[in-house]
């Protein structure tokens, strides 16, 4: 059975974190977003929910990492070839967010990477796998 994945997200404005996001591109399963999440699309097995940090709160007795400071996870997302990469960093910016990086160049992969409203990082890469077997 093909599992899915919700990635949880603490967010600080839902509202402004969703056009964020828009306008990369990423759509919203409105069953399962409200006032306190919005469930974004990945792909058909992966969703990101974004929550509200007070109602992500409600789902651990830890801490809220503040992304912005420190890093708790990195989001890696491939696409289809390098121009993609850079149009979606361009996307990124143009939102709001900022390049967390500089860009990877490894010849069979590429990659860059941008932190969002709330500081969590996203790459973004191509890769070629027939061309990394062959290093």
């Amino acid at each position: 059975m093909p599992r899915k994945i919700f990635v949880n997200l603490p967010v600080k404005d839902l509202d402004k974190t969703k056009v964020f996001f828009a306008k990369l591109g990423f759509s919203f399963n409105t069953q399962f977003t409200d006032s306190n999440a919005a469930c974004m699309i990945v792909s058909d097995d992966i969703s990101v929910m974004l929550l509200v940090e007070k109602f992500f709160k409600t789902f651990t007795k830890k801490e809220i990492c503040d992304a912005k400071r420190s890093t708790e996870v990195l989001l890696a997302l491939n696409v289809e070839d390098r121009a993609k990469v850079d149009e979606t960093i361009k996307l990124a910016l143009a939102a709001g967010g900022k390049e967390a990086r500089e860009p990877q160049e490894h010849g069979w992969m590429y990659g860059r990477s941008f932190e969002d409203l709330d500081g969590h990082i996203w790459e973004i890469f191509w890769m070629d796998e027939g061309a990394m077997n062959k290093k």
